[in-house]
């Protein structure tokens, strides 16, 4: 009878089942922080961990049923090898284990589409076990030897199970993320996140007011994803309909396109934090004299709404999961010597993690060429003080700004062609109705555009 009625519900949205179900797992997580905050807050760790873990398996199981045995079974094979085993060794196991775990999840589940089974979540939870793992083994390494990031998030004592399992299923980070440290986890459930009065008495976080604001937020890009599909939808690029308009509206609700996509994800996003906050999990010390609530942050909004570079969608989007990669994955790849062979074995990974269509591949594969594009340009031009001068005229720097945010914000849809039609045959039709704008703009870059602008700034430079 419920699953009937959530039938119901969806077809009258317009969402699929699995979607609605998702929202809604993503908003229990509020009613899930206001018991825990009633009753469980300042508690011992270990009945704080057991009511994460029923949250997080209720949650799971309604969404995925049976599904969230095989996140159940790499817990506990994850928890078991950082228990016995020492090292990089330890750190090999749980890596490759989970990796060819969720692989092979993405061999026998996907389709030609964007899935929501239970390899979403256990996607999320490879990398929140990887973490741990890293984490134990930094604990035994010399301070010396690791990173800021390392230092603030690495073990000295291996976690118990119930601590993974409440780690793991955290409920409102279990089903999209965001990620978050052991360490965290085991400061909050320690008390070090307490709010304290003068008279010595530990109160719940004064986090409330802060944790409605990142739900409203995240209701208001529901609102804007909703108004969006008024004027686009997800198969739009690849229709006969855009094909046939002229390139002016085309690059424009390419554009708009672009944003329609990455708002879904920002609204889950921001009520995932939003009950994170209200948890009190998200706490990040405090700067003068007030408390910031900004410690799981998955989007930098004010960054990503005035990009005008694809770095800054890279500093804004996804930010914890690109934090993690960079802690543990891009700083380990020092050895290689190299910031680009590092920056490509990052986007590899991520890749991979994603899963196994083409698109993936192709899509971190044009970030790759894009950053080194905008970097190129940048080192190109920055030993001309000529140009600098010029560029800093104020009413070039407007124009500039213009030109950039529409460039950032028309391309930004071109680089999320191949992750949304994921199949070669379907970005690739997508690429011709854009006209191949992309391949203009980018790919030619290394052999047409950067030699000739290198030949003109060397002939400027003579003449000067």
């Amino acid at each position: 009878m419920a699953g009937g009625l959530i039938a119901s519900l969806a077809q009258n949205i317009g969402l699929t089942e699995p979607a609605l179900k998702l929202v809604l797992g993503i908003l229990a997580g509020y009613p899930f922080a206001l018991i825990y905050r009633k009753f469980l807050y300042n508690k011992d760790g270990v009945f704080q961990c057991l009511y994460f873990t029923a949250c997080g398996l209720t949650l799971g199981f309604w969404n995925y049923g049976i599904g969230m045995f095989h996140c159940l079974a790499t817990i506990l094979f994850s928890y078991l090898a950082i228990t016995f085993l020492k090292g990089p060794l330890m750190v090999s196991v749980v890596f490759i284990f989970n990796f060819i775990y969720l692989l092979t999840g993405y061999v026998y589940s996907s389709t030609d589409s964007y899935d929501i089974t239970w390899t979403m979540p256990f996607c999320v939870l490879v990398l929140r076990l990887i973490g741990v793992a890293f984490d134990v083994y930094d604990g035994t390494r010399p301070k010396e030897q690791l990173s800021s990031d390392a230092l603030q998030s690495a073990l000295k004592e291996k976690p118990t199970l119930l601590q993974v399992l409440g780690h793991s299923l955290f409920p409102s980070a279990c089903l999209v993320g965001p990620q978050f440290s052991m360490r965290r986890f085991l400061d909050f459930i320690n008390g070090k996140f307490h709010l304290k009065t003068s008279d010595g008495n530990i109160l719940p976080p004064d986090s409330t007011q802060y944790a409605l604001i990142r739900f409203g937020m995240g209701l208001f890009y529901i609102i804007v994803f909703q108004i969006l599909s008024l004027f686009v939808h997800e198969d739009l690029i690849i229709s006969n309909e855009y094909a046939e308009m002229n390139f002016i509206k085309r690059m424009f609700l390419l554009g708009v396109w672009g944003r329609f996509i990455l708002y879904k994800y920002i609204s889950c996003w921001l009520l995932t934090e939003g009950a994170c906050i209200l948890f009190g999990l998200s706490y990040n010390g405090e700067e003068n004299g007030f408390k910031k609530w900004n410690g799981v942050s998955n989007i930098k909004l004010s960054i990503f709404e005035n990009s005008s570079q694809f770095n800054h969608y890279i500093m804004s989007f996804n930010a914890n999961t690109n934090h993690w990669v960079a802690q543990h994955i891009y700083k380990r790849l020092k050895f290689l010597g190299n910031k680009y062979y590092s920056q490509g074995g990052v986007l590899l990974f991520l890749a991979v993690w994603h899963g196994l269509h083409s698109g993936y591949y192709a899509t971190f594969l044009h970030e790759f060429i894009v950053i080194y594009v905008e970097r190129d340009f940048q080192h190109m031009i920055k030993p001309y003080e000529s140009v600098t001068q010029f560029l800093n005229n104020s009413v070039v720097k407007i124009l500039c700004q213009i030109i950039l945010r529409l460039y950032a914000f028309v391309f930004m849809g071109w680089s999320l062609l191949p992750f949304v039609y994921l199949q070669y045959s379907r970005y690739l039709a997508a690429f011709a109705n854009c006209s191949y704008a992309g391949v203009f703009v980018f790919y030619l870059w290394p052999i047409l555009y950067g030699p000739i602008l290198r030949i003109f700034l060397r002939k400027e430079k003579k003449l000067a």
